[in-house]
């Protein structure tokens, strides 16, 4: 004889109960430690394209801005890449295409962490925007496989793994845009 197995079966009462959703201090602090992670990478962000964009001077000397004719590309592609790729990157170095595509990389990425949005496509792009750079500079120098661009790489996937977006962030307005819930993986 073969048994069936259902699920759980509910009973209707005539009062519902509401179950209360309380957040431990644990879980309350976890999820503004992970939203100011989320918040600071997005700034180191905005700050490289602000910093190569205007020449600020800091990594960006003013009349090596981008405003001003500047190449965002050209210097860490053409003095920093060694490795097995170098021919590549310095091949590519300071093209307008390349230097397009990092700085609107740059800028979206920001935009996107720094308002808690699109977490799971910054989170792609920025895993590959890492993962680029690390092929850059391999080996890398301080190990002999693990930087500082694949520390990043996995943060940015644990961010929006985690939700991060939804505390001091737009993630759940964002959630909420019918496109968005159409199409999940915009979150």
């Amino acid at each position: 004889m073969t048994t069936i197995a259902h699920g759980p079966v509910t009973v209707a009462t005539s009062t519902p109960r509401v179950a209360a959703a309380t957040e431990t201090v644990a879980a309350t602090a976890t999820r503004y430690v992970f939203a100011a992670l989320r918040l600071a990478f997005g700034w180191t962000f905005l700050w490289a394209f602000l910093d190569k964009t205007f020449g600020l001077g800091h990594e960006t000397a003013s009349n090596a801005a981008w405003i001003n004719g500047g190449h965002p590309t050209l210097g860490f592609l053409k003095f920093s890449a060694n490795g097995p790729f170098a021919d590549f990157y310095h091949s590519i170095a300071g093209t307008a295409w390349a230097d397009w595509l990092f700085m609107i990389g740059l800028l979206g990425l920001a935009i996107a962490l720094i308002g808690g949005i699109g977490l799971r496509i910054a989170a792609v792009a920025g895993s590959a925007l890492y993962l680029l750079m690390w092929s850059v500079v391999l080996p890398p120098e301080n190990n002999v496989f693990l930087d500082d661009h694949l520390i990043g790489a996995l943060t940015l996937i644990a961010l929006a793994l985690v939700g991060a977006g939804n505390t001091l962030g737009f993630g759940k307005l964002w959630a909420r845009i019918p496109l968005v819930q159409r199409l999940p993986w915009l979150k």
